[in-house]
């Protein structure tokens, strides 16, 4: 149970407290609702520079890093396709230095042609060693929109191409700051050696004051399944093929997503999962082979990735890998096999709230999600899918009118 206090601030920010007096330390994470879907088609790329942007000064404080680091603290973000989150932790004496920074560059980043200059070209540098010059650095610019039409989901966090980028202006990065970075569109998590009363005051003296903002409504429109499945070849130069499958499926806070995420998990979580077990242990058609599912707040995808030992077609793999995923359309699950990857999951959840940071970060996504509250029924959510649940999810999910598959070949392999 991760007990913790909620309060909502007159201008929209909502706090979470989680107190921990057996550390000497505070983790803040600072969640925006804002990320890759809630960007214009024709400018995206804009949520992950925001996350570049925010470290480059703000209003009253040039320089973002120096302070934190005298304070002994240490930082980072992320942005994916819902969300940004920018996270701190520190020493509790030295907290107060969290509150003046991150307050600040809510308020505002210190806009100017130059601080964008570099920051776009950073942005840029990292669009083309990472997805364009890296081997398979372009799977997901290439598996995104194959598996969606009309949904943002389309295009991957870094952005559809490097122009959007390129072309982006000082006044438009200003309308997505004002327009998503507000305080009613943030959730403030702090956990460690902090009270919550003590955390309540500290927020309304350095966020009080930040206004409310009009907020943008991008359109998430539904992703509509399809009559048959999308296919992709590509040949790049890389060292072995690799085969891509990815099906539409539940968006995140659903109850069909605990059984495609236990679908996963029964596949590809560790050396006595099915697919390495009978595919690339006894059969030796993949060197690896992996399964996840994207975790979207909309409907995401369950992707399996394989990587092809020489010799092996493209159609002989994806018709083994269609008939392992028949045996749980059959329902040849026992209880025991579904009840070892559920303690699986339910130890890393305990090893991972270990960590005030990550309770931090987690209590701000549930919130997002539904309420914070909801991270303590989590696992029961877990313990509640039963064999039944995998045959007809499985059922479900795996038919040709979700399905999406890249086929990305070795160049002189085909």
């Amino acid at each position: 149970m991760i007990e913790h206090s909620r309060y909502v601030l007159p201008n929209g920010l909502t706090l979470l407290v989680s107190e921990d007096p057996n550390t000497s330390l505070v983790a803040m994470n600072l969640l925006y609702k804002v990320g890759a879907r809630d960007e214009d088609p024709h400018r995206t790329g804009f949520a992950h520079l925001f996350e570049h942007l925010m470290f480059g000064g703000s209003r009253h404080i040039p320089d973002f890093d120096t302070p934190l680091q005298m304070a002994g603290g240490e930082n980072n973000a992320f942005t994916n396709n819902d969300f940004t989150d920018y996270y701190i932790t520190l020493p509790r004496e030295n907290l107060e230095t969290a509150f003046w920074l991150e307050s600040d560059r809510m308020l505002e980043p210190a806009f100017s042609e130059e601080g964008l200059r570099v920051q776009k070209q950073v942005v840029i540098e990292e669009f083309k060693q990472r997805y364009l010059n890296q081997p398979y650095g372009d799977v997901w610019l290439l598996l995104r929109p194959l598996a969606y039409k009309v949904h943002p989901y389309r295009w991957p966090t870094i952005g559809m191409k490097v122009e959007h980028i390129e072309q982006a202006t000082l006044e438009e990065v200003k309308d997505f700051f004002y327009h998503h970075y507000a305080p009613n569109n943030a959730i403030l998590s702090l956990s460690g050696n902090i009270r919550p009363g003590e955390a309540l005051q500290l927020t309304e003296k350095w966020f009080g004051d930040i206004p409310r903002r009009e907020l943008a409504s991008p359109e998430h429109p539904q992703e509509p399944l399809r009559r048959g499945k999308e296919t992709l070849h590509v040949e790049r130069d890389v060292p072995a093929s690799m085969l891509y499958m990815a099906w539409l499926m539940d968006a995140r806070y659903t109850p069909g997503f605990y059984a495609a995420d236990l679908i996963t998990d029964l596949l590809a979580n560790g050396n006595s999962s099915r697919l390495y077990l009978r595919l690339v242990k006894e059969r030796r058609l993949f060197s690896q082979v992996d399964a996840y599912v994207t975790g979207s707040l909309d409907p995401g995808l369950l992707v399996i990735s394989a990587t092809l030992l020489d010799g092996i077609s493209m159609e002989t793999a994806e018709e083994a890998i269609l008939e392992e995923l028949e045996e749980l359309r059959k329902g040849q699950l026992n209880e025991r096999e579904l009840e070892k990857v559920k303690n699986r999951v339910a130890s890393s959840w305990a090893f991972t709230h270990a960590s005030i940071l990550n309770k931090a970060m987690d209590l701000a996504y549930f919130e997002l999600l539904d309420h914070a509250g909801a991270i303590n029924r989590e696992m029961e959510r877990y313990r509640q899918v039963t064999t039944a649940d995998i045959r007809e999810k499985a059922r479900e999910l795996f038919t040709e009118g979700r399905l999406s598959i890249l086929y990305y070949h070795a160049r002189n392999e085909r």
